[in-house]
């Protein structure tokens, strides 16, 4: 409800000041032609995202590339109509029903893979503040994202390296629970942390950080092609680090809580960052709403498809499958 309300309000500060025919305008005389690269980039880092998804879990399983893909495809489907970031939950869940491997294992390699994605978002945000003075409401962001990223790998060690007491401090604060109810929590525990593994050789870490490189690379050449397509490099003096900007400002909108498909954050602090390089309001909205469609319908498109492919029923209007309570404890087991 919060996400909602958050969304809410964001929607109308973007649309509080926007000149609607500067806003069609901007649409209309767009060179959609860009979003042809734009598309074919966007699932390439997908896709890249699934081979480095495969790179944590080599010390779990050795699972294949395509798997993965599905997997993440639908995960982010499912983020585009779920709120509070299920689709997290369900990616792992798929994976771990297809190839029968323990649920929560592979749910925290996932939790791995986001804080590696927390820590590159701060290197970008360290490297975009000699291009731009950020504001000091971004700065401050970036110092609770990075207090949250240590905060979570510090809880992260401690639980792998001391299991055991992690669980007796879980059984005191469960102890007024029914008992079978805290050792089935503890079980969970005990293999999430099953799943918080190095990686089996040293190299595999330098693959890791390449491909992290690569996929943050990605997203910044999306926003760079679709700036050109909406002609604003030239009038406002715009340079390729105006992309690095956008995407810290706007990675930022898939971090606060939101409705469902990150809408209303998403466009209104993307209309934010343009504003920083002289872009008036409605064509600043117009250029969110293509990035976000570009990013948003595509693989809801393709989530929507794997689902079908995999037999998921949480995507279907009539099915004969869905996820219940007892498919979920079949992949905790």
């Amino acid at each position: 409800m919060a996400g909602i309300l958050i969304s809410l309000l964001c929607l109308y500060l973007a649309f509080r000041k926007v000149d609607f025919g500067e806003m069609w305008q901007a649409a209309r005389t767009a060179n959609y032609w860009y979003m042809a690269p734009v598309l074919a980039i966007i699932f390439l880092s997908h896709y890249l995202r699934s081979l480095r998804w495969r790179y944590l879990l080599v010390p779990l399983s050795r699972i294949d590339t395509f798997s993965l893909f599905s997997s993440l495809m639908i995960g982010y489907a499912a983020n585009l109509i779920m709120p509070a970031h299920l689709g997290e939950f369900l990616r792992a869940y798929v994976l771990s029903k297809k190839r029968q491997i323990p649920l929560s294992p592979v749910f925290a390699t996932i939790v791995v893979e986001r804080i590696i994605d927390i820590f590159s978002l701060l290197v970008l945000m360290l490297l975009a503040f000699f291009v731009y003075p950020f504001p000091e409401w971004l700065v401050k962001s970036g110092y609770i994202m990075l207090a949250c990223a240590f905060g979570l790998l510090a809880f992260l060690v401690f639980l792998k390296m001391l299991t055991p007491r992690a669980i007796a401090i879980v059984d005191i604060v469960l102890s007024p629970l029914p008992e079978k109810f805290a050792e089935k929590i503890g079980s969970v525990i005990e293999r999430f942390a099953s799943g918080i593994m190095p990686l089996k050789r040293w190299h595999d870490y330098v693959t890791v950080g390449i491909l992290s490189v690569i996929i943050w690379a990605c997203y910044g050449i999306v926003f760079f092609f679709c700036l050109h397509a909406f002609d604003f490099a030239k009038p406002y003096n715009l340079t390729w680090s105006v992309s690095l900007v956008l995407l810290v400002v706007t990675t930022i909108a898939v971090v606060v809580p939101s409705s469902p498909g990150y809408v209303g954050t998403y466009h209104y602090l993307c209309q934010i960052a343009l504003a920083m390089f002289g872009v008036p309001a409605g064509p600043a909205l117009s250029f969110a709403t293509v990035v976000h469609g570009a990013n948003f319908f595509p693989a809801l498109i393709a989530g929507l498809l794997f689902a079908q492919y995999e037999g998921m029923a949480i995507f279907r209007t009539a099915g004969n499958e869905s996820i219940t309570e007892n498919d979920a404890q079949k992949g905790l087991e």
